[in-house]
């Protein structure tokens, strides 16, 4: 409002001051007098003022025409002038229509519409390093891999674009299934960004699937230093890696280095169960039973595990059974109501032929949590009791269709593995696999009972044992919880 009567004050004052001034002009005598070819002009002192006025603007007219002839020489020419640059911005405002439009349609699915829409962009703008990556999107969402592929090596040639483009590139080779390729664009990537999170996820799971544990720790390294991974998280995983190491240098025989990368994982996660494992037969194969010993029993007061009660069992191999027993008493004085703990002290006096406290030991657990393993030590139980035979084929056929327990199974697509792995060998995931019962345990297998005649054969007329119970002799040998097996025959 005020900007407004400024503008009508301002205007109201030239008038006046332009009326004021044709006024005292007009009171002015005399003039000036123009011969042009034998005409002569009288002009007063207004006239010669206006014509005056009229002859700048008449000058400013013609210095405007004449630069705008030499802007439309040099326009011609190829030189850039006012009008080159109207035109440009014309092409540049058609330009990036174009390109959201063909954004657009991207997001909403129409590849290829997207493509159309970025070859127009293209053409108004020239500006690959905007365009060229709409192409490549456009022309894998339409199907036509061949050409996205041709837009991101492209996008190689400029500084600006060459990680978008060994990323594409990278996306593809996964596609593919060609891992190896998709490694080492893999490594790339990571060096023209190390601080990208899915560079880096695609980097480790790729170098955990090829074993190359040494890698897969530095990349593991970068992303704590980035702020993309939790640091006890980082540290379960760095574990996890060095217990891997620790793997492979065993298949490859070298005992001492493999002692100590399991060492190591144990160290770097206490309650990661294969590191104690491996780490308590190290100290074995090293002679030290005592650290052994500790390294188990850390682990055991996190979660018992059958793999920790083989491993503990190995500290004293060739041990009267009564004597296994009051040792494994560190054991299963911790988490006395876990399932584990009872199943192994079942097995203990099962091996020590103690029937009735084996019975105790297990109590209600075949009937409160029926698995098959279960079930079979208390199929043991009654043979070795005396029970009659009806009664151990009961519970061999239970086990038979019952649940196997808790197994290891992926956290993320529930695969079920018979031994501990660090990658998935279905998802491909890093880190997935918890010792848990897997869910829909409770499928029976087709035909279970009349499989049963196969496994415990007929029932024999001299009451012999269908299911014996082999004790810790030469021919038999200890089973992966740490005591005797119990075999069907």
């Amino acid at each position: 409002m005020l900007l407004s009567l400024i503008k009508i004050l301002a205007f109201v004052a030239v008038v006046t001051a332009a009326t004021f001034g044709a006024a005292r002009l007009m009171e002015v005598s005399g003039g000036a007098e123009i011969t042009v070819a034998g005409i002569e002009l009288t002009l007063s002192p207004l006239e010669l003022t206006i014509g005056f006025i009229l002859l700048i603007v008449l000058v400013w007219v013609v210095l405007k025409l004449l630069g705008l002839l030499i802007a439309t020489l040099r326009f011609i020419n190829g030189d850039e002038t006012a009008i080159s640059r109207y035109f440009n911005r014309s092409r540049e405002r058609k330009g990036f229509e174009a390109l959201s439009q063909g954004m657009m349609a991207l997001a909403s699915g129409e590849g290829h519409l997207a493509m159309a829409k970025a070859a127009r962009a293209e053409r108004y703008l020239e500006r690959p390093d905007l365009t060229n990556l709409l192409i490549a999107q456009a022309a894998e969402l339409a199907g036509d891999r061949k050409k996205a592929e041709e837009t991101y090596k492209k996008l190689l040639q400029d500084d600006r674009t060459r990680f978008v483009g060994v990323r594409g590139i990278m996306k593809q080779r996964l596609a593919d299934g060609d891992t190896e390729t998709a490694l080492q664009l893999a490594k790339k990537a990571f060096e023209l960004k190390p601080k990208h999170e899915e560079t880096q996820d695609v980097l480790l799971r790729l170098q955990a699937e090829s074993h190359d544990w040494a890698g897969a720790r530095k990349t593991l390294g970068q992303k704590l230093k980035s702020g993309h991974l939790p640091r006890d998280v980082h540290k379960r995983r760095d574990a996890v890696l060095a217990l891997s190491e620790a793997k492979d240098i065993l298949d490859d025989a070298k005992t001492i280095e493999a002692r100590e990368a399991a060492i190591e994982a144990n160290r770097l996660s206490p309650d990661l169960i294969p590191a104690a494992a491996m780490a308590a037969r190290g100290y074995i194969e090293a002679g030290n039973p005592r650290y052994a010993t500790r390294v188990i029993k850390k682990a055991w007061s996190v979660a018992p595990h059958p793999d920790l009660a083989s491993a503990f069992a190995e500290v004293a191999p060739n041990e009267d059974p009564k004597d296994r027993i009051k040792r494994f008493a560190v054991l299963t004085r911790m988490h006395p109501d876990h399932p584990e703990t009872k199943m192994l002290l079942t097995e203990l006096h099962l091996a020590a032929e103690d029937f009735p406290s084996a019975r105790k030991a297990l109590g209600k657990l075949a009937e409160s949590d029926p698995t098959a393993r279960s079930l079979t030590l208390m199929a043991a139980i009654e043979r070795g009791e005396g029970s009659d035979d009806a009664v151990v084929r009961g519970w061999l056929t239970k086990a038979l269709t019952a649940p196997r327990g808790p197994q290891w199974v992926c956290d993320n697509c529930q695969h079920i593995h018979a031994n501990w792995d660090p990658v998935c060998a279905n998802c491909h995931g890093f880190d997935t696999l918890s010792w848990r019962t897997p869910p829909n345990a409770e499928v029976a297998m087709p035909g279970g009972t009349e499989m049963l005649p196969l496994i415990i054969g007929p029932k024999s007329t001299d009451g012999a044992g269908a299911l014996a119970v082999v004790t810790d002799t030469p021919e038999g040998k200890d089973d992966p919880d740490g005591s005797t097996r119990e075999e069907a025959k």
